[in-house]
């Protein structure tokens, strides 16, 4: 049986306006022990929604490129740390940490400078949905429906 078929196949148990109110049915289905591999959430009128979380510029840009180039150094010297020993360990992460945090810095700054002010914010994208169903196989339909009265 391949997945379109599938989805055609099954039966519409419940309909919410919130995503946590789908999860909470199927979660209940799932502790009372119903077979959950027949249930999907499906979400309808899908949009997407991206929240703006501030201004962009040139030092945050660069600021947000340290710290994450930071994070990598760590991660390069811990690795290379596997192999040294004592205060050299030590030494290597804190080495690893601020080269890292410096060329992380210049790429942010040069990646940021390189859009020439064409974004000038930074946001975070999410999916919405106007509302979510949730379906279960018709096989498992009227033994689902207990769950939703």
């Amino acid at each position: 049986m391949d997945m379109e078929q599938r989805v055609t196949e099954s039966s519409l148990l419940a309909s919410f306006s919130d995503y946590l109110e789908a999860q909470r049915l199927v979660d209940r289905m799932s502790d009372d022990g119903f077979p959950v591999e027949s249930v999907r959430i499906v979400g309808e009128g899908v949009r997407t929604v991206e929240q703006v979380t501030g201004r962009m510029t040139r030092g945050r840009a660069a600021a947000m490129g340290a710290a994450s180039g930071a994070w990598f150094g760590v991660l390069v010297g811990l690795l290379f740390g596997l192999f040294t020993a004592g205060a050299a360990w030590l030494w290597l992460l804190l080495i690893s940490l601020v080269i890292g945090a410096f060329w992380g810095a210049v790429f942010g700054f040069v990646a940021h400078w390189s859009t020439r002010g064409q974004r000038d914010f930074s946001s975070v994208m999410t999916l919405q949905a106007q509302r979510y169903e949730v379906h279960v196989d018709k096989e498992r339909a009227a033994q689902a429906a207990r769950y939703v009265l």
